[in-house]
C-alpha cells in the first residue's frame, strides 16, 4: 500500500511543462477532465502503477487537491524514483488556467 510521508511538492505554475505528468485520480474523474499531457494510472492500480512509468526522470504526480497524489509521490520515492506531488492538484491546475481535456479532447472539468 502507499505511504504517506511528508514529500517533495511543487505548485502548478512553477511545474516544468516537460516533466512526466502521471495523474492517480479514478477513471470517472479521468474521463471528465485531466490536463491533456498527463498519462493515467489510477491509484487503485497499487505496485501496479510503476509498469506504466518511465524508468528514469521525474515524475509529476496530480490528483484532485494533492491528497492521493502525495502517497504516490511517496510510495515512488520508496521505489528508488524521483517523483514529486503537485500541490492542489487539478484543482489549482484549473484555478490556474491551465487546460483541461475530457476523453474526446474537447474541453473537460475537474470533477
Amino acid at each position: 500500500m502507499f505511504g504517506s510521508s511528508s514529500v517533495p511538492s511543487t505548485s502548478v505554475v512553477d511545474l516544468s511543462d516537460e516533466l512526466f505528468l502521471l495523474d492517480v485520480r479514478e477513471d470517472d474523474e479521468w474521463e471528465a477532465g485531466h490536463a491533456p499531457s498527463a498519462v493515467h494510472a489510477a491509484m487503485s492500480l497499487n505496485a501496479g502503477i510503476l509498469d506504466l512509468l518511465p524508468a528514469v526522470g521525474m515524475i509529476a504526480v496530480i490528483c484532485k487537491v494533492g491528497g492521493r497524489s502525495a502517497k504516490v509521490t511517496a510510495f515512488l520515492i520508496d521505489q528508488g524514483r524521483e517523483a514529486i506531488n503537485v500541490e492542489g492538484g487539478m484543482m489549482n491546475w484549473a484555478a490556474a488556467g491551465r487546460p483541461v481535456v475530457n476523453n474526446q479532447g474537447d474541453e473537460g472539468f475537474v470533477l
